[in-house]
């Protein structure tokens, strides 16, 4: 049987892919206020300006390709059961060739009726058009978990965790609750790994910190677990 590797990704696995994050010095969080385009509330105050807002991160999206470390934790298949628990809202892993991919805050590429998130449409790449409506009647928004809503699928990736052998941890800064607290939840036996080039929030447990950016970070863990299948 294969040993489980749980993923935790985040916003710097796909910056390298030309997706812009929100909490770099040149990032969303530059051009728009977070509570106006990544909250519930922002959905209430100007629904329109969130259409256009997803519109372009979806275009933008289009044009990204996975780059070497989505496709090294593809590949990382042979060799594990790999479960990937994403915060980010791309498809890039499942580009990439992933299979078993949780996305903590919803799809990019889907649309959802703003009464709830049980009606789900796949939308692809294409403009929303502002007024859409769901099979329920309802206005169609955009399929992501803003501030100020539950996160779905929560409870499934602490199931995966709590099943884990290694945790990896990659591109994400440990700043955004809830996902930031999932590794408490691996077993004490997992072996914990980090990748980011930068200083996070604490880790309240034994990890492995490799001071890198995504691409070259999952070069050196391949090599440090897997030195004799490169």
């Amino acid at each position: 049987m294969k040993a489980k590797l749980v993923v935790l990704s985040g916003a710097g696995i796909s910056a390298e892919s030309g997706i812009r994050t929100f909490r770099d010095s040149d990032g969303l969080w530059e051009n728009y206020r977070v509570e106006d385009v990544a909250s519930i509330d922002g959905w209430y105050r100007d629904p329109e300006m969130m259409t256009r807002f997803y519109n372009e991160r979806r275009a933008q999206l289009e044009h990204c390709q996975p780059n070497a470390a989505h496709v090294i934790l593809a590949d990382l298949e042979v060799f594990f059961n790999v479960v990937i628990i994403t915060q980010n809202v791309d498809n890039l892993h499942e580009r990439a060739g992933s299979k078993q991919v949780i996305h903590l805050h919803g799809e990019l590429t889907k649309a959802c009726s703003e009464h709830g998130k049980k009606q789900v449409h796949d939308i692809g790449y294409r403009a929303m058009k502002y007024g859409e409506r769901g099979a329920d009647g309802a206005l169609l928004r955009p399929f992501i978990v803003w501030f100020g809503e539950d996160v779905p699928m929560l409870a499934v990736a602490i199931e995966e965790m709590q099943t884990a052998d290694h945790v990896l941890i990659i591109g994400t800064s440990l700043n955004v609750y809830p996902a930031a607290s999932l590794y408490h939840y691996a077993p004490k036996h997992a072996q914990l790994w980090m990748i980011d080039p930068n200083d996070t929030q604490p880790v309240q447990r034994p990890i492995t910190h490799i001071r890198a950016k995504a691409t070259e970070g999952m070069k050196q863990w391949k090599n440090l677990v897997l030195p004799d299948n490169l």
